[in-house]
């Protein structure tokens, strides 16, 4: 378990932070399942030094998901430490640092991912956000750029001098971007080399599994990504009827429409085809709820699956 600079979550399954998912919405639906930690999606720094208005959107959080970190990225040591100065100022429970984003936006401009390849320079970087703050400060990172650069112990070490209270770490290169499987070996490497605590991230996809995971890694935690995307049962290891789901995903389509207002139905839709995944009819049912624009037109589909669901048990 974690417990750092009176960070002490109730758990050790942690809410992955993943752009365009892990929203307001979704963390306090992850929290109230069982999540022990949740992070918003990676915020840029500059957008945070600027004041720039859909930033300050992203980095808004309720009292319902906490313990909360909120994740920044950036290549200027002067303006991430500059930007966790902002983010303490918000209050929430922790800084994470994104060296781990994989997408060639980020990278292309020597970010996420790409600072793997210069350990020093993440250093520095890393270094003034812990100087900035008294938050806690946490990093996500990848084993290394390619199969041939997995210098993950140097990443590490950079973080460990830096100052960093744990360390999150998502067990593919950053050449693998979502293929593959994530090496576990390695993760459990580190979480025996390194006096922080590890969390390790990486195709988890059951409760169970995510249990396995801590006990045979070693790690302080583990970190449940894709898996709880339509799952957040994944943090508790309960097992809904269609009925429990279908309820969840009203539920959460009500918080997204108060959210975001009619076109939280949009924003809603790759959450619902995770949610009906598996159920009897679903891959019907799926072309319907992706047309949809109308709350009521998709609770009457969801009941209509309900019902379906009923009838196959009789």
């Amino acid at each position: 378990m974690i417990s750092v600079k009176g960070l002490s979550p109730d758990g050790e399954l942690i809410l992955a932070p993943m752009a365009g998912y892990t929203d307001m919405v979704f963390r306090a639906i992850a929290r109230r399942h069982g999540a022990a930690l949740t992070m918003t999606e990676l915020i840029s720094a500059e957008g945070i030094v600027r004041n720039n208005k859909k930033t300050r959107k992203l980095m808004e959080f309720t009292d319902s998901e906490r313990p909360l970190g909120i994740q920044i990225f950036g290549n200027s040591p002067g303006v991430m430490g500059e930007a966790a100065r902002a983010v303490e100022s918000l209050g929430p429970d922790f800084i994470d640092i994104n060296l781990g984003c994989c997408s060639q936006k980020i990278c292309s401009g020597g970010m996420g991912a790409a600072l793997l390849k210069d350990p020093p320079a993440l250093g520095r970087i890393v270094e003034s956000v812990v100087r900035a703050t008294s938050l806690p400060v946490s990093a996500k990172i990848r084993i290394g750029w390619d199969f041939s650069s997995r210098n993950y112990r140097d990443v590490v070490s950079a973080l460990e001098d830096a100052g960093v209270d744990f360390i999150s770490v998502h067990g593919r290169t950053r050449s693998q971007m979502y293929s593959g499987r994530a090496d576990w070996d390695i993760i459990a490497e580190i979480a025996r080399s390194f006096r922080l605590p590890i969390v390790g991230n990486g195709d988890i996809i059951s409760h169970n599994e995510a249990l396995s995971r801590l006990a045979e890694s070693g790690c302080a935690a583990v970190m449940v990504g894709r898996g709880a995307v339509g799952n957040p049962w994944i943090f508790s290891g309960g097992i809904p009827s269609f009925s429990e789901v279908a309820g969840q995903v009203k539920e959460h389509m009500e918080a997204m429409i108060g959210r975001y207002g009619e076109y939280g139905i949009i924003l809603m839709r790759k959450h619902l085809v995770k949610y009906i995944h598996g159920f009897h009819n679903a891959a019907k049912a799926r072309t319907a709820l992706l047309r949809s624009t109308e709350k009521e037109e998709i609770e009457a589909i969801l009941d209509g699956l309900v019902e379906m669901d009923g009838a196959n048990k009789v």
